[in-house]
């Protein structure tokens, strides 16, 4: 059979495929699952270099700024393997000697790893590397097809840290650098800097402030057009909890926020924040006892910068689940609790012991830790310095809220299983419907991206996975995701290669039917091309795309041609494997043989992606079709011609006729087997019976001698008893023989 009618059978009622679960009830799987392949993207790689773990999007530049140990590259935006420039920053020797001394590794700690790099406002670059652990920045610039360092190094403490592989955050703003990392070479003086230009503002080094933190990431979030409040900077961190009364040391995430025209206070906290405010950040997880812990965040605001949200990967603290987890925080609502919500402050217990608890008596005035706002401008403080010590007094031992941060919607937006979320950004794009929709770009620790939509609303959720691409061969860790709107790419880094992919690929989906079903809000399928393509398309594209529900009602039903069926040669008594596989892990397979459905036994065995016949002879040959069924659309997959080979063939069948020769001969020797019985007991039977015939019509002394004289010998001699016909006899036989 060469061609098969393959029908396509749509329907126009929502079916919801069963995978397709919320972020706290049941599994979530991608629909679509790409295995490593080297077009998944574009790779970048320079012998004996490693961590490309530090990005920086020139897009004005074209160029993708990437920082690695020893050395920073220039590569084109567009395509990251054509290498523009590059410039190396390596160990001076005497550095390095310094830093073996003190005990670090010559070949991997004693290096310059870049960990800093921001855009500054005249075009340059700040860069800053751990140097051997003793951190160094500079500024770079690009000119002439080249990067060069401007060799004005300046001490990098409290902006870089000493330990390559410790965590650090930092922005630049207006000229300032903020910055979260380590002021010492141990890495147990934690700060929170702002350096550059003005006088340097930091935190107290005390355990009310930062116990023992590991920053995740530092942002800005600008103030409201209307608003008179100034603009703030927040910090995502985790940190071991004062407030709790737990066995051991217990790791809770935070968000804190300071304002950028904090300048310190006149006499108490000079050169100190006097804005610095923390609060308990909450992803949670049902299946979980502990607080999951936040890995990365993503800003992402409207167009008019009128709201922000944050998006944040969190994983589960070591043994506790083996799920990982988004949650999104409106901006107003953090700055809600800071603005409004009631204040920890530390109670003695007994001699030694402290608790925290709620603040109840009367906050001074101005707010403690509040911005300067038009409130405190009409009372004449204009600017940290002119707040009263009551105000700094409070706000430096009492930095924490009473409060917590809740996602929105009181949940996550999205719960899977599965190797550890690592990293996050996402992007928004306009659907056909008109909606805008929040497209997460999700790192693993197995080197995976996760593409996922939440297409729910306040009152319900469902999110949906639309693919999950395996960029590295090997499991490598995602460290960084940048993405660059004016490419339409996704830039991944590890610590051993840089790949660029694509934010989506819509001609992996060759029909209408498969790319309504993605429900990637980036493609739809252009009527006349005959195409699944990327959005925006000309004005003229007949366009058909359906996110909401993915159901194909709209495409056209056709009878697409189906595959051909292969011819598939075994041998007996050998294993058969037929693959089919389907373009969606949303899709249900079934089998036919020769248009009947093929149910399970031992000997068939209906995995994922494969039927196997296990022994196959020459009863299982036949035509195989492989049908897959997704949203009530069901498509022909795979056909296979099973034939056994010629030889098995021949021996099978002289084997047959052996065997039906064997069973013929068998048969007959039964049948005569039966006729000789048939015929012996026929001759006893016509003997017995002539006999009596004989002895009923003749003499009867005949008959008695013939017939009953051997009785008479045997009873004579076993010496039983006679009746007195038998004696009767006896005396006529005695008389006879006197």
């Amino acid at each position: 059979m060469n061609t098969v009618l393959s029908a396509v059978c749509l329907s126009v009622l929502c079916v919801p495929c069963p995978a397709q679960a919320s972020g706290q009830a049941g599994p979530v799987v991608p629909r679509q699952t790409v295995t490593y392949d080297e077009s998944n993207g574009v790779v970048f790689r320079e012998k004996d270099v490693w961590n490309y773990t530090t990005m920086l999007l020139r897009e004005d530049l074209g160029l993708l700024i990437l920082g690695a140990r020893g050395v920073i590259f220039g590569l084109d935006i567009n395509n990251i393997s054509r290498k523009k420039a590059s410039v190396n920053w390596a160990v001076k020797e005497e550095k390095k000697k310094e830093c073996t001394y003190k005990g670090k590794s010559s070949e991997i700690e004693c290096e310059n790893y870049i960990r800093v790099l921001h855009e500054t406002e005249d075009g340059r670059m700040y860069v800053c590397g751990t140097n051997a652990f003793s951190p160094t920045c500079d500024y770079l610039t690009y000119s002439d097809g080249k990067l060069t360092l401007t060799n004005t190094e300046e001490d990098g403490k409290g902006k870089c840290p000493f330990d390559p592989f410790q965590r650090h955050s930092s922005v630049w703003l207006d000229g300032e650098l903020y910055s979260a990392t380590s002021m010492n070479f141990l890495g147990s003086e934690p700060v929170v800097m702002r350096s550059i230009h003005r006088e340097t503002i930091r935190t107290e080094f005390k355990t009310s402030w930062l116990n023992e933190p590991t920053f995740v990431h530092m942002n800005n979030v600008p103030a409201s057009k209307n608003s008179s409040e100034d603009e703030k900077v927040y910090l995502f961190f985790n940190e071991f909890a004062v407030e709790y009364d737990f066995y051991s040391k217990l790791p809770v995430s935070r968000v804190a926020r300071v304002c950028k025209g904090d300048v310190g206070g006149q006499r108490t906290l000079q050169r100190k924040w006097t804005t610095f405010m923390k609060a308990l950040l909450k992803c949670p997880v049902m299946e979980s006892q502990l607080p999951y812990l936040v890995q990365d965040v993503f800003r992402w605001c409207r167009d008019d910068l009128s709201s922000c949200i944050f998006y944040a990967v969190f994983t589960p603290q070591m043994g506790s689940s083996n799920s990982s987890a988004v949650c999104a925080y409106d901006t107003q609502n953090i700055e809600e609790v800071f603005s409004k919500g009631k204040f920890k402050t530390p109670a003695s217990v007994g001699n030694s012991f402290v608790k925290w608890v709620m603040y109840t008596d009367e906050i001074p005035t101005p707010r403690p830790g509040a911005c300067i706002n038009e409130e405190a401008r009409n009372m004449n403080i204009k600017s940290s310095m002119d707040l009263p010590d009551k105000t700094l007094q409070f706000i430096r031992d009492r930095p924490l809220m009473d409060q917590t941060i809740e996602p929105l919607y009181s949940r996550p937006v999205l719960v899977k299983k599965g190797p550890a979320f690592t990293r996050i950004v996402v992007d928004s794009i306009t659907a056909l419907d008109g909606s805008s929709y929040q497209v997460m770009f999700i790192g693993t620790e197995s080197g995976c991206v996760l593409k996922a939509v939440d297409y729910g609303d306040q009152n319900s959720e469902e999110m949906f996975i639309i693919e999950e691409v395996q960029l590295f061969p090997s499991f490598e860790p995602i460290k960084t995701l940048r993405l660059a709107v004016s490419t339409g790419c996704l830039y991944v880094g590890s610590e051993l290669k840089l790949v660029q992919m694509p934010l989506s690929a819509c001609q992996r989906y060759p029909s209408c039917v498969d790319c309504v079903l993605a429900r990637d809000p980036y493609c739809a399928w252009d009527v006349t091309a005959e195409q699944c393509i990327r959005l925006p398309a000309s004005a003229s594209s007949e366009l058909i795309q359906n996110v909401t529900d993915g159901n194909p009602f709209q495409c056209p039903v056709s009878a697409r041609e189906a595959p051909q069926a292969k011819d598939l040669i075994f041998i007996e008594d050998a294993d058969v494997h037929m693959p089919c596989q389907p373009s969606s892990n949303f899709a249900q397979l079934d089998w036919q043989r020769n248009g009947e459905p093929l149910p399970p036994s031992e000997r068939h065995r209906l995995l994922r992606n494969v039927l196997v016949i296990g022994r196959a002879s020459e009863e299982d040959s036949g035509l195989y079709s492989c049908w897959s069924t997704e949203q009530d659309v069901r498509i022909l997959l795979a056909m296979y011609e099973l034939k056994m080979d010629d030889y098995s063939r021949s021996a099978y069948h002289e084997r047959q006729f052996q065997k039906s020769s064997l069973e013929t001969l068998k048969v007959m020797v039964g049948l005569l087997t039966i006729l000789v019985f048939v015929l012996s007991g026929w001759i006893f039977y016509k003997g017995y019976c002539g006999c009596l015939r004989q002895s009923r019509s003749g003499d009867p002394a005949q008959h008695e001698g013939r017939m009953f004289k051997p009785l008479r010998v045997l009873q004579h001699r076993t010496g039983k008893q006679t009746t007195p016909l038998e004696n009767q006899n006896n005396s006529h036989t005695r008389h006879e023989e006197e």
